[in-house]
């Protein structure tokens, strides 16, 4: 007898996260997967990729982390117009997560990050982004993604973060850059400018999905502003107002 389509579901399911169905995770990966067509293309794709995430996540809060990227995913794709890539620099290489695409305009890139104690100091989130940097290459528009809850998100004022770390640059604390990898406050800037802007994907127990995106005026290259705006509409799972908003241009 064939499997049926919910049996698919199922088996994908058990093989990105190496778990039985009784496991939260892999069950709700199936709803995701049943829900989504075209995040069920982008899993079976991955499989292996995402497979060998699920092994490495020592703990649950890894798994979590895992989670994260695979939800930021599943809302990108829920708008046709955006096309997902996944770790297009290699696997296992210190690039970004995704890049996107979206129809016309210019690719760019997206490292999702979730804290696992979400900074509640501007020092500290400023901290979280100086950890990313590195992860940014050159030549194509990049950005930072924070997937949170809805309880923390009060917490995240990127604007002050970022104007925090051009301060020490300004003033230039050599040392408190080296001492995070950077060659100084000069090494700071290089990596500074490859960042087009800071989104904070919320999430919420009831579903309510909230974003919002800081742009990095100093960029070298801005991310394109009809891709981030559709961008943030998916990731409030509201694609429907954003195609109505698209067409009456």
């Amino acid at each position: 007898m064939t499997a049926g389509p919910g049996q698919k579901v199922e088996r994908l399911a058990e093989a990105l996260t190496g778990r039985t169905l009784d496991e939260p995770m892999t069950a709700e990966l199936v709803a995701w997967l049943a829900g989504s067509p075209r995040f069920r293309v982008f899993a079976q794709a991955h499989v292996d990729k995402i497979r060998k995430k699920f092994r490495g996540a020592a703990d649950p809060e890894s798994s979590r982390d895992v989670r994260a990227e695979l939800r930021t995913a599943r809302l990108l794709l829920g708008d046709r117009r955006i096309d997902v890539a996944f770790e297009a620099y290699g696997s296992g290489k210190a690039g970004p997560d995704f890049t996107v695409a979206f129809r016309g305009a210019r690719s760019f890139n997206i490292e999702v990050t979730r804290p696992h104690r979400v900074p509640d100091t501007t020092i500290g989130l400023a901290l979280a982004v100086l950890a990313k940097l590195r992860q940014l290459p050159p030549s194509r528009p990049n950005a930072i993604l924070f997937a949170i809850d809805a309880g923390t998100a009060a917490a995240l004022d990127v604007d002050s973060a970022a104007r925090a770390l051009r301060s020490r640059a300004d003033a230039r604390d050599d040392e408190f850059f080296r001492d995070r990898g950077f060659d100084g406050a000069r090494g700071f800037y290089e990596r500074f400018l490859r960042l087009g802007a800071v989104i904070v994907s919320i999430e919420s127990a009831e579903g309510d999905e909230r974003a919002a995106m800081w742009a990095n005026r100093s960029a070298r290259i801005a991310i394109p502003d009809t891709a981030a705006r559709a961008c943030l509409q998916s990731l409030r799972a509201d694609i429907e107002s954003m195609a109505r908003l698209d067409s009456a241009r």
